[in-house]
């Protein structure tokens, strides 16, 4: 008698996938996977505090009340460079709306980021978090940030409304930003 045994519980976990295949392209994509949070039930977002890329200091203590859009990237991740003009379009479009947008830099140098920041003209801050680690893990058990892109959305209350995992889609954000916006107002 003969007995087979296999494993489906991670044939399709594509982060797991990632890791086998090996291709050294130094991070785990997100599958874009987007995860909302119903008012009432949204988990508190961690309290952080680090340093900017030009050497400000920033936490979450000088948000509050603030909507606030926080995405996790580094400037040689691929899905976070394509998706980084579309982010400062975000950051355009609601500055009205009083929508703080934050980076955190979770691999370079101040220099990188700065040198990134200058191509691109970004228009928001980012905590430089490689060192420490410590937003990063802040997060983690709320709502972690499994992957790099990963964006979360902050509402006025300074809970966790919504995570994408890996690359944003430009009109999803948009709409969840939307959303927190609308029960500010």
């Amino acid at each position: 008698m003969a007995f087979v045994l296999t494993s489906s519980g991670c044939a399709t976990d594509s982060l797991a996938e990632q890791f086998r295949e090996g291709d050294n392209k130094n991070y785990i994509a997100g599958d874009g996977t987007v995860t909302e949070f119903a008012l009432g039930s949204r988990p508190k977002a961690a309290d952080w505090s680090g340093v900017s890329e030009s050497g400000d200091n920033l936490s979450s203590d000088q948000l509050t009340g603030v909507i606030t859009v926080i995405n996790f990237w580094y400037a040689g991740c691929a899905p976070c460079r394509v998706e980084m003009p579309e982010l400062i379009e975000l950051q355009d479009q609601f500055l009205s709306d009083e929508v703080q947008f934050i980076g955190v830099n979770v691999r370079d140098t101040p220099e990188t980021a700065l040198a990134f920041a200058r191509q691109v003209d970004l228009n928001f801050p980012s905590v430089m978090d490689a060192k420490t680690g410590s937003v990063v893990l802040g997060f983690t058990g709320v709502v972690t940030p499994q992957a790099v892109p990963t964006t979360l959305v902050i509402d006025s209350e300074g809970n966790v409304s919504a995570r994408v995992l890996g690359r944003i889609d430009k009109g999803i954000l948009e709409e969840l930003i939307k959303t927190v916006v609308r029960e500010k107002n």
